[in-house]
């Protein structure tokens, strides 16, 4: 073989290969947005559809963490939109995952935040745990913990484990991502700094992890360290950040807790709150009941809560 053969032949080779990487990634590229919906007990999956949901239900019985991984959502990005029925009027919408094994949370990870809290900008992302018990729904109501003094609200961007991860980079760490959501970290602020121990006491309450409204697929979202995170209370705006504030981004927040520990399918991060919680405002704004709060992420959809008094 000649040295321009060889080369020639190199050359078409690596084109080759190039054609068929990129052809690989849009084969790949999977853009959805999902809803679990109906009755609390009665939810089934959904899509949404410019504007409308449509029933999963005749494929999945439900949106679980073994429909996350990457070749289960592309199962589903290839049913044909007109084949699922459209879901009439207006039905409850439930957190968009469940089966959830465990919710993973970082603190200060916005530089605004740490500043507002009057706390040094952490070297290592901090981090703490909520119960998986305090998953609600993204309109459910915030009921108030017996012994409740100084409750709060957190806007997050909120990251869904699509498949197993152990020890990952971070220049792989997205592509262990299903997609995102929106969430409420509720805190509880006595029970997580004036009775000892971590912050877990101050996050777990009952409804204190309201997520949804839906989950919304990695490759639907062009820049996850470019989106607005907002929440307002009673109409008032009381936090206005994005995600380019953060500390530590999404990619390096997978990567280090996979150090640590193994990330499964539907576990959840919380990735941290922007500046504007009630207890830094002077004087402290606590929620109280018949308060509602409102948070959304840009392109991650809105979501609602009433304050409801201890039961």
């Amino acid at each position: 073989m000649s040295h321009t053969t060889f080369v020639r032949r190199t050359l078409i080779n690596a084109l080759m290969t190039g054609l068929l990487a990129s052809a690989a990634s849009l084969t790949l590229a999977t853009e959805l947005t999902l809803v679990r919906f109906g009755p609390v007990g009665q939810e089934k999956p959904g899509l949404i559809d410019d504007q409308q949901i449509r029933d999963l239900s005749a494929h999945i019985n439900d949106i679980t963490p073994d429909q996350l991984s990457d070749d289960s959502l592309a199962r589903l990005a290839q049913i044909p939109l007109n084949s699922l029925p459209v879901v009439p009027g207006n039905p409850r919408l439930a957190e968009p995952v469940t089966g959830v094994q465990k919710i993973i949370a970082i603190g200060f990870n916005y530089v605004d935040h740490a500043a507002e809290m009057a706390v040094e900008l952490p070297t290592e992302p901090l981090v703490f745990m909520k119960s998986v018990t305090a998953i609600s729904g993204p309109f459910e109501p915030v009921l108030q913990p017996r012994g409740v003094t100084k409750l709060d609200y957190e806007a997050e961007l909120v990251v869904v484990i699509g498949k197993k991860a152990q020890y990952v980079s971070e220049a792989d760490a997205l592509d262990y991502v299903a997609g995102y959501s929106t969430g409420n970290d509720v805190s509880e602020r006595a029970f997580q700094r004036e009775r000892g121990g971590q912050f877990v006491k101050g996050k777990s309450a009952d409804t204190f992890a309201p997520f949804g409204p839906w989950l919304v697929t990695r490759d639907s979202i062009d820049d996850v360290q470019n989106l607005a995170v907002w929440s307002e209370v009673n109409g008032e705006k009381r936090q206005q950040g994005n995600t380019n504030q953060m500390v530590f981004g999404v990619a390096h927040i997978v990567s280090y807790l996979s150090q640590f520990m193994t990330l499964m399918p539907g576990d959840l991060i919380y990735t941290g709150t922007p500046q504007g919680v009630g207890d830094a405002m002077t004087p402290p704004q606590y929620l109280q009941p018949g308060d509602v709060v409102r948070i959304g992420v840009q392109g991650l959809g809105d979501m609602q809560q009433e304050i409801l008094p201890p039961k």
